[in-house]
């Protein structure tokens, strides 16, 4: 399966009083890895929702295992692969890297959705085979 690398400079306004970098930084930039991760393949958010007429992949559910800090002036790698397609949803693993440590393990399963054209709801949407090809 394809993996994208994204680079990230921690930032002092990224971090708490203990110096460390605030948990839910980690998911932001989880979540902007996989922005980051369909445009690595040539389709970018933006256009993979006008293209399906899709409104967006909300968050199913998530775990995270937090095994090293990491604090103001590091550089950060954040890996991100899509293990498995279903039918509407996907399963990403992130993996955040200092060096060759990984100091996180991340966990998503996602869902693609649409607009139902009669209630305007959201609804689960199919995802359309030839974007599972791009990962490979």
């Amino acid at each position: 399966m394809h993996v994208s690398r994204r680079r990230i400079d921690i930032e002092w306004g990224d971090c708490d009083p203990a110096d460390i970098v605030y948990f839910p930084n980690y998911f932001a930039w989880f979540d902007s890895g996989l922005m980051h991760h369909f445009a690595s393949v040539g389709l970018p958010k933006k256009e993979l929702l006008a293209k399906y007429g899709l409104t967006g992949w909300p968050l199913l559910e998530t775990k995270a295992r937090f095994m090293k800090p990491s604090t103001y002036g590091e550089t950060v790698v954040v890996e991100t692969e899509i293990v498995r397609f279903g039918r509407t949803s996907f399963d990403i693993e992130y993996r955040l890297k200092r060096g060759d440590e990984t100091a996180i393990e991340c966990s998503e399963r996602r869902v693609l959705v649409g607009r139902d054209p009669e209630t305007g709801k959201l609804k689960p949407a199919p995802i359309p085979e030839e974007v599972k090809a791009l990962f490979g």
